[in-house]
């Protein structure tokens, strides 16, 4: 599971920081972005592993963004972590196409369980 790369859109600079410093204390790269209308560029760019999206990201969106990143044929194997405070976040997820999906306030085992599941679930599909 070692290096391999996290990209994270969220605009918490605090959520960044938090995801980032745990992410990276179990091996992984981590990059960060506080915009999503860019979501094909800064994909292309830093080819991550899997993706942690925020729902409430400025511009377009969390939903718009993975629904970018899921209709491209390069990157529509890229799994995708949804993240929201939000109550109804299994229904944003499933809208979005994301394959999973991670509640706020989230623990941050949690956070390091999801990424590594997708990561192991990607592998065997592949």
């Amino acid at each position: 599971m070692k290096d391999k790369t996290v990209l994270i859109f969220d605009d918490d600079v605090n959520i960044l920081e938090v995801c980032s410093i745990v992410l990276e204390a179990c091996g992984y790269r981590v990059a960060v972005s506080e915009t999503s209308h860019d979501i094909i560029e800064k994909v292309t760019e830093i080819r991550p592993d899997v993706i942690l999206m925020d729902n409430w990201i400025p511009d377009i969106g969390g939903v718009k963004a993975t629904q970018l990143l899921k209709q491209h044929p390069d990157f529509n194997h890229l799994p995708v972590i949804y993240v929201s405070a939000n109550n109804d976040i299994h229904l944003l997820a499933e809208t979005a196409g994301a394959d999973t999906y991670l509640a706020k306030p989230f623990d941050l085992a949690d956070l390091e369980n999801s990424v590594a599941q997708v990561l192991s679930d990607a592998r065997n599909i592949n």
